[in-house]
């Protein structure tokens, strides 16, 4: 139907929500590889969706794996992989509070970066020949570019209440609060993958209804790479 979401773009959403809820890793360093290993697949499977293959640099570039986790991420890190003494209540809660921030920004950012670089590949900027050249490093400044401009906050207030929601989020902050002593958790595949798949279709619900907002961001995007190639 034409209201239908389109399954890459589902695959997209799918990939945010994924990156999203790597903080819920009790190792510090670990959470963080294991969101650049989401972030570089998401983007293999896009090319890999147009019969594309890049080199390893290219996909690292397309992907930001050089770009750090934020402080608060970081910091957030730190606290889950120490003993965590007994807590007031308003620990709790902030703490709680930070890692539905962390998870809400992280899945924002991919989500961006994935809608843009989808985007991208369907005009045509990247293929197989520009991929060996300087072509990725273009479309990704223009995509940071692009998603500087906008205003997020409605993106990110749909994935607040998504990740405040979050089975998993509550049991693993719970865990890790109340009963640190456990050490790292042993993760139930089949549970998350339901979780990851139910708050991905939540997701898409929510955006599906901000059409406008993409189309907006898709502009800001196509500006800064003409930009980007009239000098060039």
């Amino acid at each position: 139907p034409p209201t239908a979401v389109p399954p890459s773009l589902a695959r997209v959403a799918f990939h945010a929500v994924a990156a999203g809820l790597t903080p819920l890793i009790p190792v510090p360093f670990l959470d963080d590889y294991a969101l650049r290993q989401v972030r570089e697949q998401a983007v293999r499977d896009q090319l890999k969706e147009k019969g594309l293959k890049a080199p390893d640099k290219a996909v690292e570039l397309l992907a930001g794996s050089h770009e750090a986790r934020g402080l608060g991420g970081r910091l957030l890190s730190y606290l889950k992989a120490v003993a965590l003494f007994p807590v007031r209540k308003v620990f709790r809660k902030v703490f709680f509070v930070l890692w539905v921030k962390d998870c809400v920004d992280l899945t924002s950012v991919c989500l961006h970066h994935g809608y843009l670089l989808h985007h991208a590949l369907e005009r045509g900027d990247l293929d197989a020949t520009s991929l060996q050249g300087d072509a990725p490093r273009r479309v990704q400044a223009a995509i940071i570019a692009a998603c500087k401009e906008v205003d997020a906050r409605p993106i990110n207030q749909a994935l607040r209440r998504l990740f405040r929601s979050s089975r998993l989020l509550m049991a693993e902050a719970t865990r890790a609060l109340l009963d640190p002593k456990k050490g790292p958790r042993v993760p139930d595949r089949e549970g998350e993958s339901a979780e990851v798949k139910s708050l991905t279709d939540r997701l898409l619900q929510e955006l599906w209804e901000e059409r406008g907002y993409f189309t907006a961001l898709e502009g800001h995007y196509e500006r800064h790479l003409q930009g980007d190639l009239k000098p060039a």
